[in-house]
């Protein structure tokens, strides 16, 4: 039996080895896998910023054989807390070297290596745990939810405000129809809170403790500056996914949520002008969905940089600097903040009324509960984070092209009417990674 068989079809498996419905080497598996309740074996790429927390909720769970930082600093420091860690700066070198002995991985770097790491590790059998936005590119989202899917692993994007109460309350309040046919869903946060839209900082001498060749990863080669390693490659399109990939996938997730905002058919954007090196300083982006499933046709509006929705569309008041506006033929739903985590507030004749979700465990703990055998985690990959990671990057085409409507065919991710964005559909690599 393949050494790529996910872990939890073992689990299933182990049930039908006393019936004698399985060969002797998979009855020899089936009773090597570890129960619901034994530890699991994690390797951690990417082990600062968000990744420190990222490994320490997979230390709750397991132990954390292996982690992996391209800043030895950064992987240094880790390895006094995770003494018993292999230490690493390539994640190739460490998942060839202990793929054997390790159930999971978290991935935690910055966004133009998501997707070739994450795929390395599924195609290996490993259930993974992936930060927001899911990839860098559409195609890379696509395929990391196809692989997925194929080899039955347990999968989640760090997209933690899926797993609030709120968040999900709100949702359903608007899945239930209080607010009616929805036609409009504005969506704002006050990133960047990096540089953007200038030029690029001048070469600078690579850290000695810097694996820089590495931490560029698949992207086109460049000499080092300050201001890419460790936070604000954000702003630059070879590394990161703006203000728009950046926030969109809390801020779009209470929307996308409620009303299945999948396979948009055209965007379209302003924005204050771009180098096509760094994203601009600000951006308002144009969704338009068709009707799905019963939901009517919508636009959704996306706004970063300092620019707001209309005070008129929640009765004249100021809107705060990041928020969620749904507005339906029967009222309309303010919510401030990122996360829908302070509630919201109705307006327009809609009337709040008891509505149920599911509660969430915890976002971590969901993806847990899915490796060990039960239902697959909200935002796993090929159900949710990959559609909503399509939705929201779909956005950066308009971006790039900066005022040209883009005719969008989800099904074979193809901007139909602008064949110049391919590149922002599908990036090559560098010799050396692959997807």
């Amino acid at each position: 039996m393949s050494f790529q068989t996910s872990r939890r079809d073992f689990i299933k498996s182990a049930a039908l080895a006393g019936a004698g419905l399985l060969t002797v080497e998979e009855m020899a598996w089936a009773q090597a896998v570890k129960g619901p309740n034994e530890q699991l074996n994690f390797a951690c790429i990417g082990i600062d910023g968000k990744g420190s927390s990222d490994t320490a909720d997979a230390a709750r769970f397991g132990n954390i054989v292996a982690i992996c930082d391209i800043d030895e600093d950064r992987l240094a420091k880790a390895g006094t807390k995770y003494a018993s860690a292999k230490k690493y700066t390539d994640f190739r070198k460490m998942l060839e070297e202990v793929g054997g002995s390790i159930d999971a991985v978290t991935v935690s770097t910055a966004d133009h290596t998501h997707a070739v790491a994450a795929a390395m590790a599924m195609r290996m059998g490993k259930h993974c745990f992936c930060q927001k936005p899911l990839t860098r590119t559409l195609f890379e989202a696509r395929t990391l939810g196809e692989i997925a899917r194929e080899k039955k692993l347990a999968t989640q994007m760090g997209n933690q405000g899926t797993a609030s109460n709120s968040l999900r309350k709100a949702a359903a309040y608007i899945r239930a129809g209080n607010l009616g046919k929805v036609r409009e869903v504005h969506c704002w946060t006050d990133r960047p809170i990096w540089p953007q839209g200038g030029a690029r900082p001048a070469a600078e001498p690579v850290p000695a403790k810097v694996q820089w060749d590495l931490w560029l990863g698949p992207a086109p080669f460049r000499e080092y500056a300050k201001g890419y390693h460790p936070f604000a490659w954000r702003g630059f399109w070879d590394f990161g996914t703006g203000a728009l990939g950046d926030m969109a996938c809390h801020t779009v997730n209470m929307p996308y949520m409620a009303l299945d905002l999948k396979f948009p058919t055209s965007v379209q954007a302003q924005t204050s002008g771009h180098n096509r090196d760094s994203y601009p300083q600000w951006s308002i982006i144009k969704f338009e969905f068709p009707e799905l499933d019963g939901r009517a046709p919508l636009s959704m509006t996306w706004y970063d940089g300092g620019k707001l929705p209309s005070p008129d569309l929640i009765g004249g008041e100021q809107p705060k600097k990041s928020g969620i506006i749904v507005a339906g033929d029967k009222g309309t739903m303010y919510a401030a903040g990122d996360y829908a985590e302070n509630g919201y507030k109705l307006l327009g004749g809609a009337v709040d009324a008891e509505v149920e979700f599911e509660k969430s465990p915890g976002h971590f703990e969901e993806w847990i509960r899915a490796i060990r055998g039960g239902p697959a985690a909200r935002s796993n990959f090929p159900d949710y984070a990959g559609p909503l990671t399509e939705t929201i990057l779909l956005g950066n085409l308009a971006v790039w092209s900066d005022g040209k409507k883009i005719e969008w065919d989800a099904k074979n991710l193809r901007a139909t009417n602008a064949p110049e964005v391919a590149k922002i559909i599908r990036s090559d690599y560098r010799p050396g990674y692959i997807l």
